[in-house]
């Protein structure tokens, strides 16, 4: 078996056999295929595809490159979330704590973040003392006691994924629904999970700009999770402009608190009830939807459900006072207040130059090994429909660096605004099962 072959097979739009897939993965990943080579597989990718069993086929490959998470000592069903990334998403602090409520275990892996989105692991670790590495046994004990735990992810999970995808990062070639549906399917699979609730943002923050798009994405994915025997549901969500109001790893934690308390924003409120709604009924806690999401509704309400966050806080080693006294989260020295140019409604808001902001603030990295500033980000005190004045208060930007002009221009170059109200957006777009 030769790559070039395989090169030119797929470049003529012909389906790849498993042992060929196999070959093209593993070559790589020993360094016996050169990164020119790779490179050109990836574009002819690209331009022309992949059947769904070779987009199964791949992600196995994935899969089998690293180390499996074996949950077998976990009691139950054990369900996984994943969101294909996205500006001010904090949902997994919602999410985790309502369905360990409902009594399904979470066993969470999470990644930290890069670039304009934000990591689950970056904002937990903003809490003071709180630990995202646990040994094998607490992990398990915690989720078997407590229902719910959550961890960094280890280093060899899908290490082909992770080297593959930085090439398509300077090749041009991240933007392929067979190798964004096989990256992060593989990552789902190798975890350990046995059912997988798939949160896709579309919108100007997201990797899918179109509706069309993400549609597409969902349903490869879900295809891929029956393929390989793991029950599957992916929600398409609206990420034409930041969830909430928060953006940076405090400022997103107490963001969550008040999701939490009851007193978060209408679009987070309504997608984190959602995912953890399908995530009950795929973990056998409820027999439908509707009765799902009513229950959850009343765990907030309650107020249940901030109480199981002051639980997963404490029993990985966090101060859970953060809950009651947000104070304690870091805090900025320098906020900065940026005035609407003019009046009228906010007519948008780029995601992603909402999320490119908070990084040049501090709150984000630019390469894998830069250190983050927990307290920096931005708050979004005008969102899409709201009325401003002249001189009112679009944003805030929060930070502990002397320059941060470049950040104040970027967040300007974000919002747009008109004379005309827009029309509100979907929160969730489709479910595909």
């Amino acid at each position: 078996m030769r790559m070039v072959d395989l090169i030119q097979k797929k470049k003529r739009g012909e389906a790849l056999n498993t042992n060929e897939i196999s070959y093209i993965v593993q070559g790589y990943v020993n360094n016996e295929i050169p990164d020119y080579q790779m490179s050109a597989f990836l574009m002819a990718v690209y331009f022309k595809g992949m059947n769904k069993r070779e987009i199964a086929d791949l992600t196995l490959s994935f899969v089998d490159s690293g180390d499996r998470n074996d949950l077998s000592a976990i009691q139950g069903i054990k369900v996984d979330k994943h969101s294909s990334g996205g500006v001010g998403d904090k949902l997994s602090l919602v999410i985790i704590p309502l369905v360990a409520s409902a009594g399904v275990p979470v066993a969470k892996m999470s990644g930290r973040g890069l670039g304009h989105t934000g990591g689950t692991i970056d904002k937990l670790e903003s809490i003071q003392g709180f630990k995202t590495e646990l040994d094998r046994e607490t992990f398990v004990n915690n989720v078997n006691k407590y229902n719910m735990a959550i961890v960094g992810q280890s280093s060899n999970l899908t290490p082909a994924d992770k080297k593959i995808y930085a090439l398509r990062d300077v090749t041009a070639t991240v933007d392929s629904i067979p190798l964004i549906a096989s990256s992060i399917m593989s990552k789902k699979i190798a975890s350990g999970a046995d059912c997988i609730v798939l949160d896709v943002k579309v919108g100007s923050g997201a990797f899918m700009k179109s509706v069309p798009e993400a549609i597409e994405l969902a349903e490869t994915m879900v295809e891929i999770g029956k393929s390989l025997n793991r029950k599957t549901i992916a929600v398409v969500t609206d990420m034409s402009q930041p969830l909430g109001h928060e953006v940076g790893n405090a400022n997103e934690v107490k963001e969550a608190i008040e999701i939490l308390k009851g007193q978060g924003a209408d679009d987070e409120t309504t997608i984190a009830l959602t995912l953890a709604s399908y995530m009950t009924v795929l973990g056998g806690a409820f027999k439908d939807f509707d009765a799902a999401y009513s229950e959850l509704s009343h765990v907030i309400n309650s107020g249940r459900a901030v109480e199981t966050f002051k639980e997963l806080i404490e029993i990985q080693g966090g101060n859970s006072k953060v809950v009651d006294e947000p104070m304690l989260l870091p805090q900025s020295g320098c906020h900065i207040e940026v005035k609407a140019p003019g009046k009228g409604y906010v007519s948008a808001i780029d995601a992603e130059k909402i999320g490119v902001t908070a990084m040049l603030l501090g709150a984000g990295r630019k390469k894998k090994e830069d250190v983050i500033d927990f307290s920096a980000g931005v708050t979004m005190v005008k969102k899409v429909g709201d009325k401003v004045s002249s001189e009112d208060t679009i944003c805030i930007l929060h930070t502990n660096l002397k320059d941060y002009q470049e950040a104040v221009e970027m967040v300007k170059q974000a919002y747009s605004f008109s004379n005309i109200k827009p029309k509100p957006s979907k929160y969730v777009y489709e479910v595909i099962q």
